[in-house]
């Protein structure tokens, strides 16, 4: 593999000394790009879009082209994984994603299997090659997965919720049967990451998008052991590196105590709490990734660059914090204000890097 030109990133990550905050932006490869909608176009259907390496990686490289980001995330869904499991996935305009045959009784829970890497997910794999080569070092790439509870409330209600409530209603009567669930999709992420590292992603994210929605003991059951079992199977180390792992649970920072002891290297934080806070909470343990409101780029750049430095305040001196959003940039935003936001990170965070203070 081509050596990494910049890892700062990484780094960061590890709570290791870096020389400034690096940053990226989760969906950073998404619909506020007019290049993004024009291969989107070219593609034809979304899932053709994530289903054919060449443009899968083609827009994951495209807001490096605009924006000096200090990494790569592979494009790609978090509905995967359950596709593969032949749930039959399609997305409807304007309504998201749905599955044609959602996960409902005990025979549709026994029936599931761990996919076949190469076989039922080879084009995602393929995709993480050709990124990696397109990419000749100049940041890391990002590995990422759902969590098994965000995608087991997807697979039971068929597509996207409000209320959840055929997920919970399982929760709540058929506790063992949910188990089972969230067992066979730890069992599929973790060999699907695993699989993604081999293949040349240099740091794992795990996104727990509905994790919010569970109250504390139902967090700890349902979702954090699961990534914490996913944490604990992972490759952790790859050409002579150690492969870091952000857990991201959205609404999650009343847990940030609990996620710190998952095995983890960082955890995202949304814009709901303060990073002061969270850093008090978690101390030297991981690191801290976020949280800048995604709505703050609907304002002028002037005060992007204002919300910024709150942001880098918050989390105050010293190693451990990547920037980012609190969660993914809106289709909407324009994206001089994302370039905005990536050229403060990089011109206001040194100070906060000076050897002098650091931890």
């Amino acid at each position: 593999m081509t050596e990494l030109k910049n890892d700062t990133f990484l780094r960061a990550l590890l709570r290791q000394p870096v020389a400034y905050t690096p940053v990226w932006m989760m969906r950073q490869a998404g619909r506020y790009l007019p290049e993004y909608r024009a291969t989107r176009a070219r593609a034809g259907s979304f899932m053709d879009l994530c289903q054919h390496p060449e443009l899968a990686c083609e827009v994951t490289l495209q807001p490096l082209e605009r924006f000096p980001l200090d990494a790569a995330i592979l494009f790609s869904d978090i509905l995967t994984v359950p596709d593969a499991m032949g749930l039959g996935l399609y997305f409807a305009e304007g309504e998201g994603p749905h599955f044609e045959r959602p996960v409902r009784d005990e025979a549709d829970i026994r029936a599931l299997r761990v996919p076949d890497m190469e076989e039922d997910l080879g084009y995602v794999l393929d995709a993480v090659s050709l990124i990696r080569r397109e990419l000749g070092g100049r940041v890391p790439l990002i590995g990422f997965s759902g969590s098994p509870w965000t995608l087991a409330t997807y697979m039971v209600e068929g597509g996207s919720a409000k209320t959840f409530a055929r997920s919970k209603a399982m929760m709540f009567d058929r506790p063992e049967l949910m188990h089972a669930l969230l067992g066979v999709l730890a069992d599929a992420v973790t060999a699907y990451l695993n699989a993604q590292v081999a293949r040349g992603a240099q740091a794992l994210m795990i996104f727990d998008t509905w994790g919010g929605v569970l109250s504390p003991r139902d967090y700890r059951e349902f979702s954090l052991a699961y990534m914490s079992r996913i944490v604990r199977g992972l490759t952790r180390e790859a050409e002579g590196r150690r492969v870091p792992v952000i857990l991201f649970t959205k609404g999650g920072g009343q847990w940030l105590q609990h996620m710190a002891g998952s095995g983890c290297d960082a955890l995202g934080v949304d814009w709901t709490k303060d990073l002061a806070d969270a850093r008090r909470i978690v101390g030297d343990r991981v690191a801290l990734q976020g949280n800048l409101d995604p709505c703050v780029l609907y304002a002028s750049p002037a005060r992007v660059r204002v919300e910024v430095e709150r942001v880098l305040a918050s989390y105050g001196q010293g190693h451990g914090h990547v920037f980012n959003l609190g969660h993914g940039i809106h289709p909407d935003v324009e994206p001089d204000r994302a370039a905005a936001l990536v050229a403060a990170v990089h011109e206001l965070s040194p100070p906060y890097h000076l050897p002098a203070a650091a931890d």
